[in-house]
């Protein structure tokens, strides 16, 4: 059945639009300067309230990527899909530096040969999927008139990975699980610490906000 839905999302359900979408999703490379760009803003413009939502997605980050993904990782060893199986449709960015030129570049599609691929990581689970969706979770969780956003492009996000042929749809499935859960966690335990003990160490922010996930007209 996985399998039957991974070669339905990577090769029958595919375009020349999807192909472009999906490598541009994918590729966290291409992300990284808008990202960091974001960050810097956030950091310096942002009140109280934006600045621990981007804390706490860090931190989240860092916990889901540096300790669960990569020792489930090590653990399962689950080879991907193209280290497995023979004429799996992968697609990627052509190499070109800085990766926002590689817009300008016809894509890099090609089908695997597992007895020539070249061996990488582990994909059970999916990290890109756990980043994402534990991002998506915390601003979610902080704000969600418009957090939403963030979870639809987690989930394209996910979508892509299986897309371009690097994960199976379970990697993704426990992925998102994965980051979702560690994000509720997370942030439940700052608001709690933060109700129980803001006002002795910071009375005048806590005053201003009692409650990190609730806005102050609320």
């Amino acid at each position: 059945m996985e399998q039957k839905l991974f070669f339905l999302i990577n090769q029958r359900w595919t375009s020349p639009e999807m192909d472009w979408l999906m490598a541009i999703l994918t590729n966290w490379n291409f992300w990284i300067p808008f990202v960091v760009g974001i960050c810097i803003l956030l950091g310096f413009f942002g009140n109280f309230r934006i600045r621990v939502a981007l804390v706490s997605a860090v931190i989240c980050v860092g916990i889901v990527d540096g300790v669960i993904v990569n020792r489930v990782k090590h653990c399962v060893k689950r080879p991907r899909p193209y280290m497995m199986s023979d004429g799996v449709r992968e697609v990627e960015l052509a190499r070109a530096y800085p990766r926002v030129l590689a817009l300008a570049k016809p894509l890099r599609i090609r089908y695997s040969s597992p007895s020539i691929q070249p061996v990488q990581g582990p994909s059970f689970p999916s990290a890109h999927t756990a980043n994402n969706f534990a991002v998506a979770t915390v601003f979610f969780l902080f704000f969600r008139r418009w957090g939403w956003l963030l979870l639809i492009s987690a989930t394209l996000v996910s979508y892509s990975r299986i897309y371009v042929g690097s994960h199976w749809p379970l990697d993704v499935l426990a992925g998102a699980l994965i980051g979702t859960g560690m994000a509720l966690l997370l942030t439940v335990s700052i608001e709690g610490i933060w109700r129980r003990w803001g006002a002795r160490f910071f009375p005048r922010l806590a005053s201003m906000y009692p409650s990190i996930l609730r806005p102050l007209n609320s």
